[in-house]
């Protein structure tokens, strides 16, 4: 596996616990110069260079590389939930963390496992093969030759967590004050529990299983399989999956038979379980995923996994019918059913205007590429533009579902476009809802959790 959330050598620093306190101060500081230069700009009509502390803040956040980076990734896909400046900056920053050294490795490993851990493996990498924001990817081999793919949690990420969204919680409270376009108290909420569940492996295990149960009958993708004996919370051991990243995939320049036959396949394992089951991978990144000798797709790490209820979904395809057939009133029976409240007229319109942008693919019965996101000029000039209508009418406020389930869309239209892929949207859209039923789905979701064993409290909590 070339990939099992990467294959480049990591970096060569260690995080000490001083350095992130340092790190941390830097942030700190940071975020008060903000402070003061927002409370300047609003009271004393002083005015904020944005684009210069956008890349100062990245800087300083760059220095952590911990749990924020993750947040920073996903504030950055959602549509206004930060300044463009702001957005352009966050975007860049990488995900990947100083890896532990060996001797870091080998005490971590001993907590987990206990002291005679190594006896358990026939081989283990002394060099983490990724390094991301939570934990460290090792390779290694059991006792009957199989290969492993380790997943071992950075030391005291409980705290570490807590630290960083305090500081997310400073940041989208200044940029409230600053502008009132976007409410971030849901976005908040939402990415606080979704980046605490990430903490914890044996629920990531579960989830692990829910994709197997819910992607049984699709023979374009392969997942791994967890190794109980060797987990823990902290520690997550599964099969390793060989395949070959995206970009050297494309670096081989493929077919555009070949590029469209893997979007097609990305397309269902993403969509698949959010259509039938109400589940979805809310972390579409080119790190966790990989591409086989057979084209198939390795699907890897299940951190970032939410239950929606039955009705979200519903939504979802109400606003696409809505927008087809320019029914307004349906339009906001989807908004409703979302979580959005209190719509006016000049909010229905505003919201159909970048609903429009981001369902064109799918309305349009023909081949054709992904063009329209954020990162092109198109989607740059209608952001800014529905932007400054919420700022006009008072602002909105996104509810929670809405903030993870934007994040897939975007990030998995990213790799679409990295692919260049060329296919009927609207046909595969189409294969997966025209038999859809609220309450099927319900009963499916229900089954798919007994299967996996999610307790009735955690299900009904999000569904």
């Amino acid at each position: 596996m070339a990939s099992q959330k990467g294959s480049e050598r990591p970096s060569k620093n260690t995080g000490q616990l001083g350095g992130r306190l340092r790190r941390y101060a830097r942030v700190t500081t940071t975020m008060g110069g903000l402070a003061a230069r927002v409370a300047g700009e609003r009271y004393l009509g002083m005015e904020i260079d944005r684009s210069k502390h956008a890349a100062d803040l990245r800087e300083a956040l760059g220095g952590l590389k911990g749990p924020i980076m993750k947040v920073a990734q996903i504030l950055s896909t959602i549509p206004d939930a930060l300044p463009p400046e702001y957005a352009e900056e966050l975007a860049a920053l990488q995900a990947d963390a100083p890896p532990m050294g060996w001797l870091f490795t080998r005490r971590r490993m001993a907590s987990e496992l206990g002291s005679d851990w190594q006896s358990r493996f026939s081989s283990f990498s002394r060099e983490a093969v990724s390094a991301a924001s939570l934990g460290q990817v090792h390779k290694a081999t059991d006792k009957a030759g199989n290969s492993l793919a380790v997943k071992l949690q950075y030391p005291d990420m409980a705290s570490a967590i807590e630290a960083d969204l305090r500081q997310l919680k400073l940041v989208l409270q200044l940029y409230e004050r600053y502008d009132s376009a976007i409410s971030t108290s849901d976005v908040y909420d939402e990415l606080s529990e979704r980046l605490r569940e990430e903490l914890d492996y044996q629920r990531e295990a579960v989830n692990m299983q829910l994709y197997h149960y819910m992607l049984r009958d699709e023979d374009c993708v392969s997942l791994p399989e967890y190794r109980v004996d060797l987990s823990t919370n902290r520690l997550l051991t599964m099969s390793w999956l060989e395949g070959k990243r995206v970009m050297p995939f494309l670096g081989t320049n493929p077919s555009q038979e070949s590029r469209n036959d893997i979007a097609k396949k990305m397309f269902r394992i993403w969509y698949v379980p959010f259509y039938f089951y109400g589940v979805i991978h809310g972390d579409p990144h080119l790190g966790n995923y990989s591409i086989d000798s057979e084209n198939r797709i390795n699907l890897m790490d299940f951190g970032s996994i939410r239950l929606f209820r039955p009705q979200f979904v519903g939504g979802v395809i109400d606003l696409y019918r809505a927008l087809r057939d320019e029914d307004r009133d349906l339009a906001v029976h989807a908004y409703e059913s979302w979580g959005f409240a209190g719509l006016d007229n000049e909010a229905i319109d505003v919201l159909n205007m970048w609903a429009g942008f981001i369902y064109a693919p799918l309305l349009e019965d023909r081949v054709r590429p992904i063009q329209q996101l954020r990162n092109g000029k198109a989607g740059r000039d209608l952001a800014g533009q529905v932007h400054a209508e919420l700022k006009r009418i008072g602002g909105i406020k996104p509810p929670r579902e809405f903030v993870l389930m934007d994040r897939a869309a975007v990030g998995l239209g990213s790799v679409f476009m990295h692919l260049g892929a060329e296919v009927n949207w609207h046909t595969m859209f189409h294969d997966l809802i025209d038999d859809f039923d609220i309450e099927k789905l319900a009963n499916r979701q229900g089954e798919a959790a007994r299967a996996v064993g999610i307790p009735d409290n955690l299900l009904h909590k999000h569904a």
